[in-house]
C-alpha cells in the first residue's frame, strides 16, 4: 500500500471537476488498498456502529449503509490517515487543507432492486461553503447494471439547494427548500454521466451535483467506500433536522471545522 497515487491528477481532470461538478479517476488505489478497504466492510457488516442502517426501501436484496465507519473499524482510520485520499482531494478541490467530514460503506448485495434515489449532498450536512465533496472508491467492478451512479453534469451550477430526502422513506428533513424535481421525466434535457469502474477507481463529485443509483441486478455485490470532503473555505452550519452526526462537534456556527469529529487530515499534522 502507497501513499502515492498510482496515477497523477492532471490539470484536466482538475478542470473537469470544476466544470462538470464530477472527475472520474482510474486505478488511483493499488490492490492492496482495494483488499484492505473491503477487509474493512466485511468486518463493519458484522459489527456495525451506531449509525448502521438498512436502506433497502423496495423489493428484493439488501442495501446497507454506515457511517462514520474509521471511528469502529481501525483499518479505516488507517486509510484516512495513511492512503492518498485526503492529497487527491486536496488537488481537486485546489484547497491548501481538508478535513474528513465522516465515511461511509454502501452495499448493494446482489439482487437489490432499490435506487438511490435523486438527491445532491450538501444539503444533508452541517456545512457551508463550496468546496464540498464526495469521494466513491469502487471496490467490486461497478457497471449499470449493478448500480453505477448517475450523476447530472453541471448541476452544481444550477443556483439552487434541494431538501434532503430520507432514504428510508420517513420524512425527518423539515427544512424549508424546494424538493428534488422529477429528474427521470427530464432526462431527455439532461446530460447524464455514468461510469463503469473496476476496483481501485474512483470518483470524486461536488456536494451539489445531482444523482441517483440504480440498484442491483446482478449475482454479484456491489461494495463502495466514500469518504465526504471539506475544503479551505467551508464552515460549520448545523441546523434542525438534518442528517445526524456521530456526535457533537463542540465548534460554534460559523467557524472551522478542525476539531477531533472532523479532523485536518491534509497537509498531514507532524
Amino acid at each position: 500500500m502507497t501513499r502515492a497515487p498510482s496515477l497523477e491528477i492532471s490539470d484536466t481532470d482538475i478542470d473537469a471537476y470544476g466544470e462538470d461538478g464530477i472527475v472520474c479517476l482510474r486505478g488511483l488505489f493499488d490492490a492492496e488498498w482495494v483488499d484492505h478497504l473491503r477487509n474493512c466492510v466485511e468486518q463493519c457488516i458484522a459489527s456495525p456502529g451506531p449509525l448502521a442502517k438498512d436502506i433497502t426501501r423496495q423489493g428484493d436484496g439488501v442495501f446497507v449503509s454506515d457511517t462514520f465507519v474509521h471511528e469502529h473499524v481501525p483499518g479505516f482510520e488507517h486509510f484516512i490517515w495513511e492512503s492518498p485520499a485526503a492529497g487527491i482531494v486536496a488537488q481537486v478541490l485546489r484547497s491548501a487543507k481538508v478535513n474528513l467530514l465522516f465515511d461511509q460503506i454502501l452495499v448493494k448485495e446482489p439482487g437489490s432492486t432499490t435506487r438511490t434515489m435523486w438527491h445532491h449532498d450538501h444539503t444533508y450536512w452541517p456545512v457551508a461553503g463550496d468546496q464540498v465533496c464526495t469521494l466513491w472508491i469502487a471496490l467490486d467492478p461497478v457497471t449499470a447494471e449493478n448500480g453505477a451512479v448517475e450523476y447530472i453534469r453541471g448541476s452544481h451550477k444550477w443556483g439552487q439547494r434541494f431538501k434532503a430526502r430520507s432514504f428510508t422513506g420517513d420524512d425527518r428533513y423539515k427544512e424549508d427548500l424546494p424538493e428534488m424535481p422529477d429528474i427521470d421525466s427530464m432526462r431527455d434535457q439532461l446530460d447524464v454521466l455514468q461510469f463503469e469502474m473496476a476496483p481501485g477507481d474512483c470518483t470524486i463529485h461536488h456536494g451539489l451535483l445531482v444523482h441517483g443509483a440504480p440498484g442491483n441486478e446482478t449475482s454479484g455485490r456491489r461494495r463502495a467506500y466514500v469518504a465526504r470532503w471539506c475544503g479551505d473555505d467551508v464552515t460549520y452550519n448545523p441546523r434542525p433536522n438534518i442528517q445526524q452526526m456521530l456526535r457533537d462537534p463542540d465548534i460554534a456556527p460559523g467557524g472551522p471545522l478542525d476539531c477531533d469529529l472532523f479532523p485536518v487530515v491534509w497537509p498531514r499534522p507532524a
